[in-house]
């Protein structure tokens, strides 16, 4: 099953559904369509397009900032699932300062590796091992939330959200 966007009154993105809760939302009058994926549901006396994009007729107030929990899907989004130290395909995570050295668990500290380059590094930093990091470690912006709760972004969506910082 698809997945929409929901926006807020505002065109603030809040969070992704599926295409059938967005449906549901359109067809009680709680949120108006945006945007389609191309395909239909169908019912007895009804034909509606799927939504792709919603946005709510009220306003939601957000209590706090979202952020994306760190987890591997989340390392492999925020890092597009190459290695940090050689570019290849990366199929581990690695702490930069070792956990047995007293690395922190966090964004700044994290990155996706393969398995070759993580297993050569060890239990030293880059600058000991003579490896160099392709990007600093930086926490996800703000809507990368959207990347790790769908597998990619549809073309659709990108409009609505916030340009990369």
């Amino acid at each position: 099953m698809s997945s929409a966007l929901v926006l807020n009154a505002s065109y603030e993105p809040l969070s992704v559904v599926s295409s059938r809760r967005a449906t549901c939302l359109v067809l009680a009058d709680k949120a108006d369509m945006l945007e389609n994926d191309g395909t239909f549901v169908h019912s007895e006396n009804l034909a509606l397009a799927n939504p792709s994009v919603i946005r709510l007729r009220y306003m939601v107030k957000v209590p706090y900032v979202r952020r994306v929990a760190l987890s591997r899907r989340a390392v492999f989004a925020r890092d597009d699932h190459r290695c940090q130290y050689c570019g290849d395909r990366a199929d581990s995570i690695d702490h930069v300062f070792p956990r047995s050295r007293g690395g922190p668990n966090t964004w700044e500290n994290v990155v996706a590796a393969c398995r070759p380059c993580n297993l050569g590094k060890r239990d030293r930093t880059p600058e000991e091992a003579g490896m160099r990091l392709a990007r600093p470690c930086r926490p996800p912006r703000a809507t990368a939330w959207v990347m790790v709760a769908v597998s990619g972004i549809p073309d659709t969506w990108r409009q609505y959200l916030p340009v990369a910082s």
